[in-house]
């Protein structure tokens, strides 16, 4: 099976859709890990579009943060306005389906989904090796799919107790990676808001059977989500930083 695999959309419909029409006739099926909304002004445009398809999704923290499941206060100022303007969008339904989202799943034995990290789900960072090598202890599949950091990468576990495991940082829109018998850690990146210093929006195909993993990155209309999020008198910092890629 092929699947789509997405991050940190944020509800931003333009870039979402972008990815959705550059990966067209490349998947069966979306692995969604978290996100959906927070940050970006279409959230309940996003979430729809993503129940259209065959599809399974975990919990984020902004998923969390709009149902008032996690403390707000540690957000920055931004975030806490994006998370209480998305609150008075919601519709009942999507607040619903927010509300239904484990925030784990496996599949086939050999992928753990999750949000954060295996360690904490939904919150933690895995930004380095130091963060990586511990949370291999935390999940029992090959490969774990990890969002959170809006920052590509892969880890490849450490076969030393005592040593951290290798960080890749991927190309895109090139060859399929294929997996060989090392266990990994893989972070998509961001549809919604790259933050590794390419505005371009980012996910992945992976090939279930094939053990492959492809790479991707797609232009988008970057003014069309700033002039949304202007109409709606977002922070500054939230539209500019999309221009950008942080």
């Amino acid at each position: 099976m092929r699947c789509l695999v997405i991050s940190d959309v944020h509800a931003n419909l333009t870039a979402f859709e972008a990815v959705l029409e550059d990966a067209k006739g490349s998947f069966d099926k979306i692995w969604c890990l978290g996100d959906m909304v927070g940050y970006g002004p279409n959230p309940n445009e996003c979430v729809e579009l993503l129940r259209s398809f065959d599809h399974l999704c975990v919990a984020g923290n902004h998923d969390w943060a709009v149902l008032d499941k996690l403390d707000i206060e540690e957000f920055n100022p931004d975030a806490r306005f994006a998370t209480l303007w998305t609150r008075d969008q919601l519709t009942q339904t999507v607040r619903a389906y927010l509300d239904e989202l484990p925030t784990t799943r496996v599949e086939d034995n050999l992928f753990t989904l999750v949000h954060g990290s295996p360690r904490h789900h939904v919150w933690e960072y895995i930004l380095y090796p130091a963060i990586a090598q511990p949370n291999f202890k935390y999940f029992d599949t090959s490969y774990c799919f990890v969002g959170h950091t809006h920052s590509p990468v892969i880890f490849q576990e450490s076969g030393g107790a005592d040593e951290l495991c290798d960080a890749f940082i991927p190309e895109f829109n090139g060859e399929p990676i294929q997996f060989g018998e090392a266990r990994l850690i893989i972070n998509p990146g961001s549809v919604g808001q790259p933050r590794d210093g390419d505005a371009r929006a980012a996910y992945g195909i992976i090939d279930t059977e094939a053990k492959t993993f492809l790479y991707r990155r797609v232009k988008y209309n970057i003014s069309e989500t700033q002039e949304k999020m202007k109409k709606q008198k977002f922070p500054s910092r939230l539209w500019n930083r999309l221009a950008f890629g942080w």
